[in-house]
């Protein structure tokens, strides 16, 4: 009797040879990964559905509870996140390049399979440093207008063009920026490469990390294409993010295959 074919063959071990990002390097990643988008709709739509729903939820919840600050510093902490919301189409667009399906039902699939790998280590790391920021925020915000006379930021908006509103969102910032250039230093290259290969938590950290110190510029153009972009999806009610957060998942997949040579 034939063996049927293991639906998981193993991966390669080990982090691959990262090469130098090519100067049209995010010009081809978007346009694959738009490609990438068409092929296989179905589960980027779903992200970005979800996403939407969380977006929404969120606002009802500190609209009704008065809280609406809560909404600046969860907008300003998505990105730590949203490398996560787009992991499924990593594996979308890890497939396509391989000739397989693409399924939801198989990007689903596999998605379980990273239950007793590294991956949740790396996400539980990020979902700490966004809880981290929220702490943060909140104290940079209690430092500098905790004794305002304001209900919330809908109703007594022009607080924050007074001058401790202005060192609060100059600072406030600052400090969210450097958290998630951390962070996506972390895992533009990191939660890819825990997805395709082998290897632990901490080495695909370190692996993203150095190679986003030794090529600081067109990585850091990068981070700005992924910021502009989200910033103007969440414009029109957050409803952009449908087709921009998968797009930029399908395109971070191909940031990665780029540079992990041979990596298909």
């Amino acid at each position: 009797m034939t063996q049927a074919a293991d639906p998981y063959p193993a991966l390669p071990a080990g982090v691959p040879p990262f090469q130098p990002p090519q100067p049209a390097f995010i010009r081809n990643a978007l346009t694959a990964g738009w490609a990438d988008f068409r092929a296989a709709p179905g589960f980027g739509i779903l992200t970005g559905l979800a996403a939407v729903v969380a977006g929404w939820a969120l606002l009802g919840l500190t609209m009704w509870a008065g809280h609406t600050f809560w909404l600046i510093l969860a907008v300003f902490g998505f990105p730590l996140v949203a490398p996560l919301c787009a992991l499924g189409t990593y594996e979308a667009s890890r497939r396509i390049g391989r000739g397989e399906s693409a399924s939801v039902g198989d990007v689903l699939s596999r998605l379980r399979r990273e239950r007793g790998r590294q991956m949740p280590w790396l996400s539980m790391l990020m979902v700490v440093a966004l809880l981290f920021w929220f702490f943060l925020g909140h104290m940079i915000f209690a430092l500098f207008l905790g004794l305002k006379p304001m209900v919330n930021v809908t109703t007594s908006f022009e607080v924050f063009l007074t001058p401790d509103g202005l060192m609060m969102m100059a600072l406030g910032t600052v400090v969210g920026g450097i958290f998630a250039f951390i962070f996506f230093a972390m895992c533009v290259l990191g939660l890819p490469l825990l997805l395709a290969r082998e290897v632990d938590y901490m080495t695909a950290i370190l692996a993203s990390w150095g190679h986003v110190q030794a090529h600081l510029l067109p990585m850091l153009i990068w981070a700005v294409v992924i910021v502009v972009l989200v910033f103007l999806a969440m414009l029109p009610g957050l409803l952009g993010l449908i087709v921009v957060l998968p797009w930029l998942g399908h395109a971070s997949w191909h940031i990665y295959a780029q540079m992990a040579a041979g990596e298909r």
